[in-house]
């Protein structure tokens, strides 16, 4: 059994139009890749949806119709990402969303999924923190991390990343191993 959290692994965060898998799409894919505690890479990229995205999305995300409109298709994207996550560990905040949405566009347009284990910056704050919830702002603010310009997959990574090592010297060895979805 592991006694602590691993110290090499990608980030991941994904923007959308919308809360399902099965009927929105991926408007965003970023990535950090990180070796001994520190990001050594990134990745991140809009990903054009081939519809509108709502007022909604935008006034949360910041990310326009005419950023989208130049923006590279899902499929000439994902296989980066996939490449870029390689066979890390993906550590995310609420993690299981992102993974659920890249799992349903590889399923569908290449017949793959990814087999990579995973972290949850989410399920670590419940067992370790009292807080009021567990958004990912409310988490940091508890570390003051800067949450300014959130909702956008970099800056999501990089303030899951925060989170992820303010946590880490708060989780005990029996969590360790459970934390490793």
């Amino acid at each position: 059994m592991a006694d602590k959290l691993p110290d090499n692994y990608t980030v991941i965060d994904i923007e959308t139009t919308g809360i399902s898998p099965y009927s929105d799409d991926i408007i965003e894919l970023s990535g950090l890749k990180v070796r001994d505690n520190k990001v050594v890479e990134e990745f991140s990229t809009l990903v054009n949806p081939k519809r509108e995205i709502s007022a909604f999305i935008t006034n949360l995300t910041g990310i326009t119709n005419s950023m989208l409109n130049s923006a590279p298709d899902i499929k000439d994207v994902l296989p980066k990402l996939v490449e870029f996550v390689s066979d890390d560990i993906i550590l995310g905040h609420n993690v299981r969303f992102d993974i659920s949405f890249i799992q349903n566009k590889l399923k569908k347009y290449f017949n793959q999924e990814l087999k990579n284990e995973s972290m949850d910056t989410l399920f670590i704050a419940r067992k370790v923190l009292n807080l009021k919830n567990y958004k990912l702002s409310t988490i940091a603010q508890n570390y003051d991390i800067d949450t300014r310009n959130n909702h956008r997959g970099l800056k999501d990574c990089y303030i899951t990343y925060e989170v992820y090592n303010n946590l880490t010297g708060r989780i005990e060895p029996p969590y360790v191993q459970q934390t490793l979805l």
